[in-house]
């Protein structure tokens, strides 16, 4: 925890240089004097933005769906992912622990931010600055909640409402900014009650501060936002309340989006927009990103600059699953010529995150996109689902409809019933979403099981390329891999998680 900060004081601008022990720097920043004007806060808020660009593209959002039904490796991958692919993670797996490790730090950050900022609302100086302040607290508290629910997402068993009291089931909640090496402070595991009102909470209370700062300046509430507004928490608390099967919170929270009608779905005419160039109407908050300022890429993990390569392909199944004129396949998926140890094999690949050319830093592309984590497309499935696990048939028709006509060239509206509605968004979930990072949670919250289908239909030589071993990966419904480990490093480190590891590992 001393770690995080001293990266906290770097990132502040802190330059530390003297021999004398006893006598504090000329110009250092410590936790007491770090924060003296509304600059330093916005640089410490630079933190929240930062964070959130991170954990909203490259690893995090790729390896989950690797790990799920979606995508093969070709056996000339070299292995990379292959720990996801293949079903062999475990408590020592690096990757793990570095997304455990990473939000754990982003909570320390925010920790810092929000009591900081606390701290300052008492203070006179800052007195005509409230508003701004709360909107900076709101961000803080925001990120916190979002850092809590990827690990409670990843790391903890599917929310449910008959568990939600047991002990040891949820996360090690970290409220306060203090690092220490005594591990008596160290928590132990929450239960999932505990660790959901945590992030409810932060988010009602980040949804009321921005809320009162949008009376003021609305200059965020627009798409492709590269600030939070109330409409990108409302998002946020929608989709977690869809992971808790509150319906009707997620239902109330999805349509007063819609029916703000800030946002709109983009069409068929330029949806492609949206992955090539990173700009859509749908687009709640796009957190800024230039090609000074990059974050991890998608698109590397499954694009190469030959076009000749490529370490995982969508399975048939995958591509098999598009109307003809869905937009959305060609958008996705566009046929290479893969070199397969000295072979041509005709696949398509998974083409959503092509690299934007404005994100380029030389001739060759780097397949970065900006991160696009709350946009309309996900609002209306969650106001089609949460409507029809309410009852209200009629109004999650229209809205699965809504979103088809926007996709499917000359769609024709479908008639849903109370018994294929449900399935129906479900099958639309995974067309829409399919790479973005959201198919583990799905099938956990579902509790379904996958398999995968070693065939490739399209072309039956790539059968002969897919790495064997996760080629026919299944996994059964509620499958314990669908919850990763906690990591071996903080059960050592933490005498406090001592038999709290997750069943299976």
């Amino acid at each position: 925890m001393k770690k995080i900060y001293f990266a906290l004081m770097l990132a502040l601008g802190t330059v530390v240089v003297s021999c004398d022990m006893d006598k504090e720097p000329f110009g250092v920043l410590n936790e007491n004097t770090a924060i003296q004007v509304m600059n330093d806060v916005h640089r410490l808020r630079n933190f929240t933005y930062t964070s959130l660009r991170g954990m909203t593209t490259g690893s995090w959002v790729a390896r989950p769906e690797i790990q799920m039904d979606g995508f093969h490796g070709i056996i000339n991958n070299g292995n990379r992912e292959g720990n996801f692919s293949n079903a062999l993670i475990n408590s020592s797996d690096a990757d793990v622990e570095g997304f455990w490790a990473s939000c754990y730090s982003v909570i320390a950050n925010a920790n810092y931010l929000i009591s900081t900022v606390e701290g300052l609302k008492a203070n006179e100086l800052f007195k005509d600055k409230l508003t701004e302040l709360d909107r900076y607290q709101a961000e803080g508290q925001f990120t916190r909640a979002f850092a809590y629910f990827w690990l409670a997402d990843h790391f903890c068993q599917p929310y449910a409402a008959d568990k939600a009291e047991t002990a040891a089931l949820g996360l090690p909640i970290v409220t306060t900014y203090y690092p220490t090496y005594d591990t008596s402070f160290y928590p132990s595991r929450s239960t999932m009650k505990e660790t959901y009102d945590l992030i409810l909470s932060d988010l009602s209370s980040a949804y009321d501060k921005l809320k009162a700062y949008e009376a003021t300046d609305k200059s965020q509430v627009a798409p492709q936002a590269t600030y939070l507004s109330s409409y990108a928490v409302e998002n946020m608390q929608a989709r977690v309340a869809l992971v808790m099967k509150d319906y009707q919170t997620a239902y109330n929270k999805a349509v007063d989006i819609i029916n703000s009608k800030v946002y709109t779905l983009s069409t068929p005419d330029n949806f492609a927009s949206m992955w090539t160039d990173d700009v859509s109407t749908e687009i709640i908050f796009r957190p800024f990103q230039s090609s000074t300022e990059l974050s991890g890429s998608v698109g590397g993990f499954f694009l190469s600059n030959s076009e000749k390569q490529a370490d995982y392909i969508p399975t048939y199944d995958v591509l098999a699953m598009y109307d003809y004129n869905d937009v959305r396949f060609d958008a996705f998926f566009y046929p290479w010529t893969l070199d397969v140890e000295g072979a041509d094999y005709q696949a398509y690949v998974f083409y959503k995150f092509p690299g934007n050319d404005a994100l380029k830093t030389g001739a060759t592309r780097n397949f970065a996109n900006m991160a696009k984590p709350f946009r309309m497309g996900e609002v209306y499935l969650i106001a089609a689902e949460a409507a029809a696990q309410i009852g209200k048939v009629s109004e999650g028709s229209a809205y699965l409809n809504e979103l088809r006509a926007n996709r499917i060239k000359n769609y024709a509206p479908g008639s849903y019933t109370a018994d294929n509605l449900l399935s129906s968004v479900k099958a639309e979930r995974y067309f829409e979403l399919f790479g973005e990072g959201f198919r583990m949670s799905d099938l956990r919250r579902w509790g379904q099981g996958f398999s995968r289908n070693p065939k490739h239909d399209e072309n039956p030589n790539l059968n002969s390329v897919i790495v064997a071993a996760g080629a026919s990966m299944n996994y059964q419904p509620n499958d314990y891999r669908f919850t990763w480990p906690i990591p071996k490093t903080e059960i050592d480190s933490n005498p406090n998680l001592k038999g709290q590891q997750n069943p299976g590992y």
